[in-house]
């Protein structure tokens, strides 16, 4: 029967180089099990930020797994800023780093390939939102910021560094003015990744352009504008694509980057 010969591991009649099933994978690690139901008790809030967990010992009671188990989970959610280690108090649920989490986004973009197209669309799609909610929501403390960068930005414009780091900044002080610090973690995330474009726009001679679209937004921020506010920063971004784009086809026409 053809079961029989299926069993018994005689040929089926199907080509060798067919596969139906992928490989079974190895099951986690009993460390990342262990690591895994750390950080769900903390997610969970059933820990706090500086909340002392049990000692390496205690742990591997809790769990009933070897002290060398619990290490290497304790390594992993260390490595990951979840929990940190203190000299004479032990294991603490550690605070988050925002800072971290911008740089590991931005690592991410450079070091994975995420080309300007992807990146200019979603900075789209979060930044103009981000402009008519500062619209809504700024200060006028957060204005009076805006206004001071936008300044010295002006009168930095010949030096392309520090007219790079204002324009982050400008676009920061954007972020901070909705009044939801989420925002401004995920601008630093992909601001930081724009940075050599920054360099390479105001570096072309679209300082004037940019500081131009610059105190429309800030025009209409200051105006509580929402609407304008998002035009304003949408024509602002497609300025800056376009720019860039620019630039990447006088590069290829040279020679200096291959062509798609």
């Amino acid at each position: 029967m053809a079961y029989d010969r299926y069993v018994s591991g005689e040929p089926t009649g199907m080509p060798a180089e067919t596969a139906l099933f992928d490989q079974v994978t190895r099951e986690p690690r009993l460390s990342d099990k262990v690591a895994d139901m750390m950080l769900e008790t903390i997610l969970s809030r059933r820990l706090a930020v500086g909340d002392r967990l049990p000692s390496e010992r205690e742990l591997g009671e809790q769990f009933g797994v070897s002290r060398t188990v619990v290490r290497e989970a304790v390594r992993a959610l260390v490595a990951k800023g979840v929990i940190e280690v203190r000299s004479g108090s032990g294991l603490r649920v550690a605070a988050v780093n925002a800072a971290a989490v911008s740089e590991s986004m931005s690592l991410y973009v450079h070091g994975g390939g995420i080309d300007f197209e992807r990146v200019h669309e979603v900075r789209t799609l979060l930044e103009v939102h981000i402009a008519g909610l500062a619209a809504e929501r700024a200060s006028a403390e957060d204005i009076e910021r805006l206004r001071t960068v936008h300044d010295r930005m002006q009168r930095e414009a010949g030096d392309v560094d520090a007219a790079s780091r204002d324009d982050l900044e400008f676009h920061r002080v954007i972020a901070r003015a909705t009044q939801n610090d989420l925002f401004l973690v995920l601008m630093d995330s992909i601001g930081n990744s724009l940075i050599d474009i920054r360099r390479e726009n105001l570096g072309s001679g679209a300082a004037p352009v940019t500081l131009s679209q610059h105190e429309r937004i800030l025009d209409r921020i200051a105006a509580h504008d929402a609407a304008g506010a998002r035009a304003a920063m949408s024509d602002h971004l497609d300025g800056v694509a376009a720019v860039w784009i620019e630039q990447r086809a006088q590069r290829e026409e040279s020679g200096e980057i291959p062509t798609a």
